[in-house]
C-alpha cells in the first residue's frame, strides 16, 4: 500500500502546488478535468474506465494510476479492469503491455496484495 500513498501524497502535494500559483488557465484545466468526469450521459464509472484505457493507450503510468486508483474506488472488479487492459492493448498495441505491468502492479497494491 506504500506504492499507493506514495502515489497519492506526491500528487495532492504537488496539485496544492500548482493550484496555489494561482494561474487561472491552469485552474480552470484542472475544474474542467473534475467536471469531465461526474456522471452525465455516462456514469462517473463508465468514464474512469474510459479515462484508464486512454492512459494507457497514451502511456501515462502516473495518469493510469490516478484512473485505476478511481476504478478501484468505484467498484471495478479485478475481472473488468482485465478487460480494460485488454482494450487498451488491443487499441494501443504491444508497446502498452509495459504499461500493463506497472498497471497490474499498482492494482494489487489497491487490492492490498504484494508482487
Amino acid at each position: 500500500m506504500d506504492m499507493v500513498n506514495d502515489f497519492n501524497d506526491y500528487r495532492a502535494r504537488m496539485n496544492e502546488r500548482i493550484l496555489g500559483a494561482d494561474n487561472l488557465v491552469l485552474k480552470r484545466l484542472f475544474n474542467l478535468d473534475t467536471n469531465t468526469y461526474q456522471d452525465g450521459a455516462l456514469s462517473s464509472k463508465t468514464k474512469e474506465m474510459l479515462g484508464l484505457v486512454a492512459s494507457m493507450v497514451l502511456r501515462c503510468d502516473d495518469c493510469v494510476k490516478y484512473h485505476l486508483g478511481k476504478c478501484h474506488e468505484m467498484g471495478v472488479t479485478r475481472d473488468e479492469v482485465f478487460e480494460i487492459f485488454a482494450v487498451a492493448n488491443i487499441v494501443g498495441g504491444t508497446i502498452v503491455i509495459p504499461h500493463t505491468r506497472r498497471a497490474v502492479e499498482f492494482w494489487d497494491a489497491l487490492e492490498g496484495k504484494t508482487a
